[in-house]
């Protein structure tokens, strides 16, 4: 708490500061130096999600010529990982950086701008963030909770998940405890599966105290460097509950309208860069990852059959047109989320989907 409190005093000194400065003189503005405290719900230097955190915070620093000093700190290590929201809307902490659905429990409408069952792939959400009304959206949502939002990050399409037995059927599910948060739980449990949303760093203890016996993470990549193969088998594909999901920068809002207008674009920018740069990085490093999983950790790759990949869409198109259906303000996330995808998908269909399927008869 004495921590805490010290945060949230440095936070509104420096709030004052930056608001005040559109009055300095520019080199009184240059010479000023502020440290940014960033929260995220990773754990350090963890592969992607927790270095791509940290790649934004070296950025913001650098472009700044050491201005603004992104200070990081990983999950745990200045709070739970899943109170870095709280901390940033009451102005303790500047930003987190973190996954919408985690926040859920505010508004079913988050998800929408993290990741929906049956939803919008990586490069299908950039687009509706950036030219089809969804940033505009995003920004309302999280006003209410003093939050400027912005994409950091995507993971791309992820892999069904971890199971300790194989799953033929939908009566397989039933009785699981699995680990998965956001609408995709809502799914599974609709299928009579329990769910729990845990940290990513806390999967594993999950699995070893016998909390869980399935759990998704992202994919190969982050899935071999927490060692998930050590505690399940099969490894299912294809996921239905992320198709493209998204990683956020949340920011203090009275923190963020008190910045000079310099200091908003290089944040822009910086979480720009990686919101591309860790979609690539998955891309590149997913492909190698299953083949270590397969050849020198026995892994065992499964297809979920049509049954129950069936069964569980049936399940998301309620699960997702109950969250969007939660409010005014939630309906015309939906709305437009939804206009958006029929738009877009109809280009998906004929362009990559069509060119992956042609080339796949070749190579």
């Amino acid at each position: 708490m004495e921590r805490r409190g010290v945060l949230k005093a440095s936070l509104a000194t420096t709030v004052a500061a930056a608001a005040g400065s559109v009055a300095l003189a520019a080199p009184a503005i240059s010479q000023n130096r502020q440290e940014i405290i960033l929260a995220t719900t990773w754990p350090r230097d963890f592969p992607g999600v927790g270095t791509g955190a940290q790649r934004f915070a070296d950025r913001v620093t650098r472009a700044s010529g050491g201005r603004m000093l992104v200070r990081l700190y990983a999950a745990k290590e200045l709070m739970p990982a899943f109170d870095v929201f709280d901390a940033a809307a009451a102005g303790d902490i500047h930003m987190y950086h973190g996954a919408e659905y985690y926040w859920q429990e505010k508004s079913k409408a988050y998800n929408f701008f993290a990741a929906v069952p049956l939803g919008l792939t990586a490069s299908e959400f950039d687009a509706w963030i950036n030219h089809a009304g969804g940033q505009e959206l995003w920004d309302e949502l999280s006003a209410a909770h003093n939050i400027k939002p912005l994409p950091c990050g995507n993971t791309g399409v992820q892999m069904a998940g971890w199971f300790r037995e194989e799953i033929t059927s939908v009566d397989d599910l039933k009785g699981l405890t699995m680990r998965i948060p956001g609408l995709g739980g809502e799914v599974i449990r609709a299928a009579g599966a329990n769910t729990i949303s845990t940290p990513g760093g806390e999967i594993m203890t999950a699995f070893e105290d016998g909390r869980i016996n399935a759990a998704e993470w992202i994919g190969p990549w982050n899935d071999l460097a927490l060692g998930l193969y050590k505690v399940a088998r099969y490894y299912y594909y294809p996921g239905l509950h992320e198709p493209g999901s998204a990683r956020s920068l949340g920011i203090n809002l009275d923190f963020w309208n008190g910045l000079p207008s310099e200091d908003r674009q290089i944040i822009l920018d910086a979480a720009a860069s990686e919101n591309n740069y860790m979609l690539s990085e998955f891309n590149a490093h997913n492909g190698r990852a299953m083949q270590e999983l397969i050849e020198l950790h026995g892994v065992q790759i499964r297809r979920m059959e049509r049954v129950v990949f069936r069964e569980l869409a049936l399940a998301a198109r309620d699960v997702v047109a109950d969250a969007g259906n939660q409010g005014n303000l939630a309906r015309r996330i939906y709305n437009s989320f939804l206009k958006f995808q029929k738009e877009v998908g109809s280009w998906t269909e004929l362009s990559e989907q069509a060119y992956v399927e042609a080339r796949a008869r070749y190579i």
